[in-house]
């Protein structure tokens, strides 16, 4: 594993934060090109890029305080969601260094992979105030958006599989498992009681499986997205394979169940998979509406 690229003086390179800015930039030019085909101002996508991660990884940060509070979140939301602000702030307050390397900090404590449904949750936000303050179609935005989400989420697990930030799988024997000795968290993993694994310990490296199933769903969106569709189907599609393959992907993952013997991505996952099942169902055999061009203010 390679968690820091470089280091010089003060100045430190993540492999986890090198992919996540590669992968804001995927999507950024993803979201342009989509963009540019339906006659929208393709140059939005890239601040939909930026801001959506940016809020995404903050928010992440959030869902897992809140993934570990699960009861009590069903008991009490608004305290909950107040706790968890107030830890990922005091985690940032009591962080050493630069600003970047205190964030960083700040999210790597508080998880393996950031929690991607957090980030999805806290970006659709974020997203969706960048759609209407520009006066844009939200379904066809975010069919704009669906397989970049993909395509970000592949290149954001080559950081945690580079990075070994705790996202791995349980132990294995396969030929094709992996140690993670070098991993900035949590290594070697616990077992159901708490135990450490030796330190060789060999795991199921569930990035790849996640890198491998997301650039899949990638190419399916890409090539749905240019056939005839429902406005907002590309997205509903999004969410169902998304869940299916976090749902699949869960149960080789260490994380704990919370109830039913699921664990709360899993809920999260059959929750966003039912969405998507259910609105597709709802548009099937409705024709897209016209995209509405969006008047561009002049260029100098």
């Amino acid at each position: 594993m390679w968690p820091v690229i470089l280091q010089i003086g003060p100045l430190t390179v993540y492999s986890f934060g090198t992919m996540a800015a590669l992968g804001c930039i995927a999507a950024a030019w993803v979201i342009e090109r989509e963009m540019n085909r339906r006659d929208l101002p393709g140059e939005v996508g890239w601040s939909i890029a930026i801001w959506g991660t940016a809020v995404g990884f903050l928010a992440s940060a959030v869902w897992y305080y809140v993934q570990h509070h699960f009861w009590e979140l069903l008991s009490q939301p608004l305290d909950t969601l107040l706790a968890s602000g107030a830890a990922v702030g005091e985690h940032f307050r009591s962080a050493q260094g630069s600003l970047p390397t205190r964030l960083f900090s700040t999210l790597a404590g508080f998880g393996s992979g950031f929690v991607w449904y957090g980030g999805l949750i806290g970006g659709t936000l974020a997203v969706t105030w960048i759609i209407y303050r520009h006066h844009l179609p939200w379904l066809i935005m975010v069919d704009c958006i669906a397989p970049a989400l993909a395509l970000a989420y592949a290149i954001g697990r080559v950081g945690c599989l580079l990075a070994g930030d705790g996202d791995w799988g349980m132990p294995s024997e396969l030929p094709w498992a992996m140690a993670f000795p070098n991993a900035i968290v949590g290594w070697p993993p616990l077992d159901e009681h708490g135990v450490p694994y030796p330190p060789d310990v060999r795991v199921h490296p569930t990035p790849i499986y996640e890198i491998i199933a997301c650039l899949g769903i990638f190419f399916v969106l890409r090539a749905l997205s240019r056939r005839p569709h429902a406005n907002g189907a590309i997205l509903w599609w999004y969410c169902v394979l998304a869940a299916s393959e976090r749902f699949v992907i869960e149960f080789w993952r260490t994380n704990t169940p919370v109830a039913l013997g699921l664990t709360a991505a899993q809920i999260f996952s059959v929750l966003l998979f039912a969405v998507g099942a259910w609105q597709l169902a709802r548009v099937r055999g409705i024709q897209p509406a016209a995209t509405r061009p969006v008047a561009q203010p002049a260029r100098q």
